[in-house]
């Protein structure tokens, strides 16, 4: 059985088992789990397929929080020649991933 969930406007295909990696948020320190209300689909065979308009009613996944994930970080550098213009910025995309435990359609 799998689910697409929508999170921050990204569209993630999810199964039981998977590790996934979700935009960071504000949570409460002894949180440890995350549960996910926006699903699209949820798919397993022909006879079981549900499809959301816009949304499945009723349907669920939940996934336990394993640790904070950042990404490597990326330089932005700004550059014109001869006008003594140069810029450097850096950004980090700062993620929390988790475990999908359970899928309830």
């Amino acid at each position: 059985m799998y689910a697409i969930i929508e999170d921050s406007g990204t569209q993630i295909k999810v199964s039981q088992g998977d590790v996934i990696r979700v935009d960071m948020r504000d949570l409460p320190d002894n949180a440890d789990s995350l549960t996910f209300d926006r699903i699209l689909m949820v798919g397993g065979d022909e006879k079981t397929t549900k499809i959301g308009q816009p949304l499945v009613k009723g349907a669920s996944v939940t996934a336990d929080i394993l640790d904070p994930d950042d990404t490597e970080k990326v330089n932005i550098t700004k550059f014109k020649r001869r006008k003594t213009y140069k810029r450097n910025i850096g950004h980090r995309q700062h993620y929390i991933k988790c475990k999908v435990t359970k899928i309830k359609a």
